[in-house]
């Protein structure tokens, strides 16, 4: 069931979504080579229980250990955070919840750390571009389909694989809500979009192949291939019949330029 928010359902939704980019803006200050990942997860912690907020993902599905999920380099989505080192040339995706007034943000940035190569840098880049193609696509009539294809080709133009198994999602008073919103796709196909909508558009995008494979801690998602992959993701709105952004990079790019 597709659960149509209010206008103030969507201003509490923006609250807890820009908890989630504050969380991210100070961990993008913080992350660098040489940092554990413990310890930027013990800081985001701190940080949304600062702002009133619960970390939406530790507990998760029961056993999920963390606050953050981060996955490095060749690790899709669902990295536990423990004792790797953060290394120059590294590509980290740092994937972050906030429950706050009863509902939820969710969003992700990928990050370059030091000498990313030339390569990769460039898969970063367009996984980013494809998160903004794909929103543009989230207006009133439009459908979840029409999300997804302009996701996949932007992806696969570039020469990308565009991740299967795992899909962005409805947003609210759960996690994870109806509908699925894939990014791949059909124009015209899936549900239909209507004012009202919060959904959590969030490409995977992996440097060779689409295929992947579960980790054997049973959360880590990563490339069959063991080639990169970038994640992107934002809370989107339909609002007027346009999409509404309610999360926020600023505070990430704030923190990169003052490094």
């Amino acid at each position: 069931m597709i659960y149509i928010k209010t206008r103030e359902e969507i201003e509490l939704m923006r609250e807890s979504a820009q908890c989630v980019s504050k969380t991210l803006g100070i961990l993008a200050a913080e992350l660098k080579e040489g940092v554990e990942l413990a310890h930027l997860d013990k800081l985001a912690e701190e940080f949304i229980r600062d702002m009133g907020g619960v970390p939406s993902f530790k507990g998760y599905g029961g056993t999920y250990p963390a606050s953050l999920c981060i996955s490095v380099n060749e690790a899709v989505v669902h990295g536990i955070p423990g004792k790797y080192i953060v290394k120059d040339g590294d590509i980290v995706s740092i994937d972050c919840g906030v429950f706050k007034n009863g509902f939820h943000g969710d969003h992700a940035y990928t990050f370059c750390i030091g000498n990313v190569k030339p390569e990769v840098k460039k898969l970063v880049d367009v996984t980013k571009e494809c998160l903004y193609v794909g929103i543009e696509q989230a207006c009133l009539n439009n459908r979840i389909g029409d999300i997804g294809f302009a996701i996949q080709q932007h992806a696969e133009k570039n020469g990308y694989g565009v991740v299967r198994e795992l899909v962005g999602h409805g947003l609210g008073k759960n996690l994870h809500e109806d509908p699925q919103v894939p990014n791949y796709g059909r124009k015209g196909t899936g549900p239909k979009l209507r004012d009202g909508m919060v959904i959590a558009i969030e490409p995977m995008i992996n440097m060779g192949k689409k295929d992947v494979k579960q980790a054997s801690d049973g959360w880590t998602i990563i490339t069959k291939d063991g080639l990169p992959s970038a994640h992107f993701e934002h809370d989107v709105a339909i609002v007027n019949g346009k999409p509404e952004i309610l999360s926020t990079f600023d505070f990430i790019e704030a923190a990169l330029k003052n490094k």
